[in-house]
């Protein structure tokens, strides 16, 4: 296996918010690319069992996120890696702006925005030459609706954020993945009504007429750590969902 028919092979491979959903499908095919694969997430039972769907050797670690202390010690104990991969976040909760109270619309930036902007800060110096950060966002920056004002400015603050990264850390790569509506865990704070007939309507709206897997937005990560001549970019996941 050479660098160029498997470029992964024998890369180590850091992904915060690895222990399900998104992040879970990307360790999974990261390490079937032959990557040395670290997950990180708050909650050990849930490293545990996604460590049984891991290579042999495939490490995980339980880190509260939302203290920057903890995600410093991190990697400042985990040496030097190739790739990092940020997809941690608290499941959403979409309320219009009246009902919006203004501490939980900041708490949901701690793990979704900030601590991915803490990540890069103490993670960046850690990553080999070729090596490269890929970070997540979502289409609603692009396409918002009634409900998502705090979505909306999460997604916009890490769309920019990647970009000024991009050029402030260059050579290293940064990019980030927008997801449209995916089959995850993400929308467990919904009730299940309200989460059937959000996927209903993805499905009879979106071009390719089906919500997306996990699986599918893996593929765009993968992509990024492959891909050594992209850098700044937001690639998109959404099944059409912005053309329609």
């Amino acid at each position: 296996m050479d660098n160029l028919t498997k470029p992964l092979a024998g890369k180590k491979v850091i992904i915060l918010g690895g222990s399900a959903g998104i992040g879970l499908a990307t360790a999974k095919l990261a390490a079937a690319e032959g990557a040395n694969v670290v997950i990180v997430s708050s909650n050990q039972q849930r490293i545990n069992n996604a460590l049984t769907g891991l290579p042999q050797g495939s490490l995980g670690f339980a880190v509260d996120l939302s203290q920057e202390e903890n995600i410093k010690t991190f990697f400042e104990n985990i040496g030097k890696f190739d790739h990092l991969v940020y997809t941690a976040g608290e499941n959403l909760r979409l309320d219009i702006i009246a009902r919006t109270e203004i501490a939980d619309a900041q708490k949901f930036f701690n793990v979704r925005f900030w601590a991915a902007f803490t990540a890069v800060k103490y993670g960046a110096p850690n990553i080999n030459d070729g090596g490269s950060i890929c970070l997540i966002s979502g289409t609603a920056a692009e396409r918002p609706g009634a409900g998502w004002s705090v979505a909306t400015s999460i997604c916009s603050a890490m769309e920019g954020f990647v970009r000024a990264m991009a050029v402030e850390l260059a050579p290293l790569r940064v990019n980030c993945v927008m997801p449209g509506v995916i089959k995850t865990n993400l929308w467990d704070s919904m009730s299940e009504t309200d989460r059937a007939a959000l996927y209903k309507a993805a499905e009879d709206t979106l071009l390719l007429k089906r919500v997306g897997l996990a699986e599918d937005v893996a593929l765009a990560f993968v992509y990024l750590m492959k891909q050594k001549h992209s850098t700044g970019q937001n690639v998109i996941v959404d099944g059409g969902g912005l053309l329609v």
